[in-house]
């Protein structure tokens, strides 16, 4: 009697274990990750959402939840109260917090390069200026106060002996979609910007009056870098934009995603691994994404550590470091 109640508890015993395994298991909720981009219509809202889709896509364990920003100038102290978790930063005020110009020096980590971002004017096509010198004293865009391109912009005027505000009639905007509608409408007579695909640029170049590019000279470069070497040499390949036939050559830098300076190694390594994984995705949604890789990650950080450690583990893994 004894042997058979032992056979029959055991019996009973596999049945529960059979039964507890057929019942669907609670799926872990993903992590949230929060992304702060830029104000809608400028070209930080339009890669943030791009970037967010792509690694939701191939990484369950994550859920990158992009928010508006007013850009860079708002992502690097929101990023340093850990009010974000990652946030798109422009390569010049990247590169001022990582190295502590002007500033302290940040905590904040790079997860992955974006895209460069040569400078350049989009002029309006019937206006009749060819050269930096002839934009002096006219009507300018700039954009808003605190995107990271302004920041750019002072830094390649000043390196050419020029200020924006007393040498330009300059003009900024509250958000990025306000600055097009200005240089088609004639109010002003060039944007600055930056990049290949950049919206504004794409507006600008598609508007009943197209758009000619003003970049810098041979000479030009060399001057500005001899003050501020941390800007490269760039080129806006022709054909960026619409009746754009020749590339442009100017100075410019890398933006990157940054994160905050606590955020677990764990979730660092996740977050790369799933934006490489990613990358055919986002370059069909994004031409310019198709920098966004490891290996860019890799060169075209200034300083091996300002890499979020989870991004060295990956890199390292892959061989680029």
């Amino acid at each position: 009697m004894e042997m058979m109640r032992k056979s029959l508890g055991a019996f009973l015993a596999v049945l529960m274990v059979t039964a507890m395994s057929n019942v669907p298991q609670a799926r872990a909720e993903p992590m949230r990750v929060t992304l702060g981009t830029s104000t809608q219509g400028g070209g930080f809202s339009l890669y943030g959402t791009a970037l967010a889709e792509a690694i939701n896509a191939v990484e369950p364990a994550l859920m990158v939840e992009p928010r508006s920003t007013r850009g860079t100038g708002e992502n690097l102290p929101l990023l340093d109260k850990g009010a974000l978790d990652i946030a798109l930063v422009q390569g010049t005020s990247a590169y001022e917090a990582l190295a502590g110009i002007g500033q302290p020096k940040s905590d904040l980590k790079i997860l992955t390069a974006m895209y460069s971002s040569p400078g350049v004017f989009a002029v309006r096509g019937d206006v009749q200026a060819t050269t930096i010198e002839d934009l002096k004293g006219k009507t300018v865009v700039f954009g808003t106060e605190a995107s990271g391109l302004v920041v750019m912009a002072n830094y390649v005027l000043d390196g050419l002996g020029l200020d924006m505000r007393r040498d330009f009639d300059a003009v900024f905007v509250t958000r990025a979609a306000d600055s097009p509608p200005k240089v088609i409408g004639g109010e002003a007579v060039a944007l600055w910007g930056a990049g290949v695909g950049w919206p504004g640029f794409v507006r600008v170049s598609e508007g009943s009056a197209g758009a000619r590019f003003i970049g810098l000279t041979p000479e030009q470069i060399a001057q500005i870098r001899a003050k501020h070497s941390f800007l490269k040499p760039m080129r806006l390949p022709a054909g960026s934009y619409a009746g754009q036939s020749e590339a442009v050559e100017t100075v410019g830098s890398w933006n990157f995603v940054l994160t905050r300076a606590d955020l677990p190694e764990d979730i660092a390594y996740r977050l790369i691994a799933a934006i490489d994984k990613a990358g055919p995705a986002l370059t069909e949604k994004l031409d310019q994404a198709a920098e966004t890789t490891p290996v860019n990650t890799a060169e075209g950080a200034p300083d091996r550590a300002m890499l979020h450690p989870g991004v060295v583990r990956y890199l390292t893994e892959k061989g680029l470091l």
